[in-house]
């Protein structure tokens, strides 16, 4: 099924986040991601009609896709940091933590196994929350830190699918604390960046 292989290539991109070095590689991840999450909710959702349709693109294609790179690119290219900090934690370890946390997120999921709960997507979604938090944990760079929370926040939206695939109601709530969050931590991490400009850019490598 496509919905199978959107999954995937999900779960693909949490594993490059953990050894990809260029900020920009990051911020096309974060892309990616948002047009699969729009890709896997409209193959998800049982009952769509136009209004739902409509409010899941606007949000996953037009902030997720579009927007959230857009600001992030022009984040970066202000601060003039390309590369991840070289302090943080080595790629190689990144990577190993990542399949380690792929495996908690599978047992976690399975534990909590359920009629009401579809696994796969509550896997993933633990999975994108551990990816995130490893982020922010390992990297140095408040830029890192505003990808890592980025990502925490595409799990929201993954345990509203996890929970609620047979109400799309339950998906719109979760669409709109995505977006409510999203725009807290841009907001947040771009007020903090401004006076913080140069010091970030005497961080690159």
């Amino acid at each position: 099924m496509m919905i199978t292989y959107l999954i995937v290539l999900f779960a693909v991109t949490l594993v490059y986040f953990a050894s990809a070095e260029r900020l920009t590689t990051y911020v096309h991840l974060v892309g990616l991601q948002g047009l699969l999450l729009c890709g896997i909710a409209l193959f998800e959702l049982k009952e769509v009609d136009t209004a739902n349709l409509a409010f899941i693109v606007s949000e996953t294609l037009a902030f997720k896709t579009i927007l959230i790179p857009y600001l992030l690119t022009r984040i970066i290219k202000r601060s003039g940091v390309s590369k991840v900090h070289r302090q943080a934690m080595p790629g190689f370890y990144l990577l190993l933590f990542s399949i380690l946390a792929l495996l908690i997120s599978v047992l976690l999921a399975s534990s909590l196994r359920n009629p009401f709960i579809n696994t796969i997507y509550m896997t993933i979604a633990i999975y994108t929350l551990f990816t995130g938090m490893l982020l922010i944990v390992t990297h140095r760079l408040i830029i890192s830190h505003l990808i890592g929370f980025l990502i925490v926040e595409n799990s929201v939206f993954i345990f509203s699918l996890a929970v609620g695939s047979s109400m799309p109601m339950l998906i719109n709530i979760g669409i709109l604390l995505d977006i409510f969050v999203g725009v807290l931590i841009l907001g947040f991490f771009g007020l903090r960046l401004k006076p913080h400009t140069n010091e970030l850019t005497r961080l690159k490598d």
